[in-house]
């Protein structure tokens, strides 16, 4: 008998952390690199959340935190699904948690039994099916297409719902691919949930205010009220408010749900930062004036970056309605080779040999579920930026 846990063997390390702790090794070793693989804004926390923490540091606020959260953040969540989503719900509907991802751990915790399945489209953020299995769940895949803009159709949804489905992952806009639904691509997906009202919909909308143009972001209860009592809706202050150090997410769903989650968690990592929580409800309360600031240079930057992508040999780049990601095809350079010799075979070949010849990180697309693409990320500046696409754009050149 090992004495490692047997679910460790079926599970992945991330693609993204590996590929960021390679470009941060060859850096460290004087390689030139520049990393586009973190999903991680290079912008500042804005100064009135850093002086909120500070002010309740110096008030005492250092104390163990009720394993929910603290009132007033509980309050501020209300008060943001109300004011920016139409959705009604009471403090006890909410919960806070280490970031994002551990709410989302707590849910599937809380509710997976063996067998017990999961619809996760792809391509998906890498955890999410990882999470399922150390939960002991079933990830279950549903595809998308880039002819489809990576966007979940009816049809594969209803296709790959069984009597064993117990939660469907809605991410929007997506991580990796920047896709988000309309209102009207919404509501054909809420539409095949309501047929299933065994399903239960976990929805990840942590890049909700990073979208771009005149695009409307939706969340699934918002679309269907008749979802509202069988949604968990995720959020975080991590992407819109530049605080992924800070380590909060939070949620609202059906009571039992919370205190389920909140039973987890008690025993888990009991409440989340105190201090970071304090700066989260100025997050949440406070001036969102940086948001305008942060749309623009996101948008500048995307359209950057699908530009100089798609005047490289071999890469076709969608645009994104939202997120800090694009998600090129590098289809038509499988099987070139570089001028090395090496024979790309694969996408992460693909990646691997960018970074070594140019000094460029990305994720390669099968780490996502969906190949033969990769993730880019447009998260910096756009003089790196720049640089980086002209890499690229001669890599690709390069290949024969």
């Amino acid at each position: 008998m090992g004495f490692l846990a047997d679910a460790l063997s079926r599970v992945k390390p991330s693609a993204t952390i590996a590929m960021t702790q390679k470009a941060r090794e060859l850096k460290a070793s004087g390689v030139d690199v520049i990393s586009l693989s973190v999903g991680e804004p290079d912008f500042d926390t804005p100064d009135h959340i850093k002086e909120a923490a500070i002010d309740a540091i110096r008030r005492g606020e250092t104390k163990y935190p009720p394993v929910s959260g603290i009132n007033p953040l509980r309050e501020a969540i209300v008060k943001k699904f109300k004011r920016e989503n139409g959705l009604d719900y009471k403090v006890s509907q909410t919960i806070v948690g280490t970031g994002g991802k551990h709410v989302i751990y707590n849910a599937l915790l809380a509710t997976l039994n063996p067998g017990d399945e999961v619809v996760i489209p792809r391509p998906y953020w890498v955890s999410y099916p990882e999470m399922v299995i150390l939960c002991g769940g079933t990830p279950v895949f549903a595809d998308t297409d880039m002819a489809h803009d990576f966007k979940l159709q009816p049809e594969d949804l209803e296709r790959v719902i069984t009597p064993k489905t117990k939660w469907i992952i809605l991410n929007s806009p997506s991580n990796p691919s920047g896709a988000a639904y309309t209102r009207d691509e919404m509501k054909k997906i809420t539409d095949v949930l309501m047929r299933h009202p065994h399903v239960w919909v976990l929805t990840d909308d942590m890049y909700e205010h990073l979208t771009y143009g005149d695009f409307e972001f939706v969340t699934p209860a918002q679309v269907e009220p008749g979802l509202y009592e069988r949604t968990l809706t995720m959020n975080g202050v991590s992407k819109a408010y530049a605080m992924t150090g800070w380590r909060i997410g939070y949620a609202a769903g059906p009571e039992p749900l919370i205190k389920a989650m909140d039973f987890v968690q008690g025993q888990q990592t009991s409440g989340a930062s105190s201090i970071s929580q304090w700066a989260a409800v100025a997050a949440l309360d406070g001036t969102q004036e940086h948001l305008a600031r942060f749309k623009a240079a996101f948008q500048e930057r995307r359209d950057l970056v699908v530009s100089m992508l798609n005047q490289s040999k071999g890469l076709k780049c969608p645009v994104p309605e939202g997120a800090f990601y694009v998600y090129p095809s590098c289809a038509e350079l499988i099987g070139k080779t570089t001028e090395t010799g090496k024979t790309l075979a694969t996408d992460e070949d693909f990646v691997t040999e960018l970074l070594q010849a140019e000094g460029v990180a990305a994720v390669h697309g099968s780490a996502f579920g969906l190949g033969p693409n990769l993730r880019i990320s447009y998260a910096t500046s756009n003089k790196t930026l720049e640089e980086a696409c002209r890499r690229i754009q001669r890599f690709c050149g390069s290949l024969r």
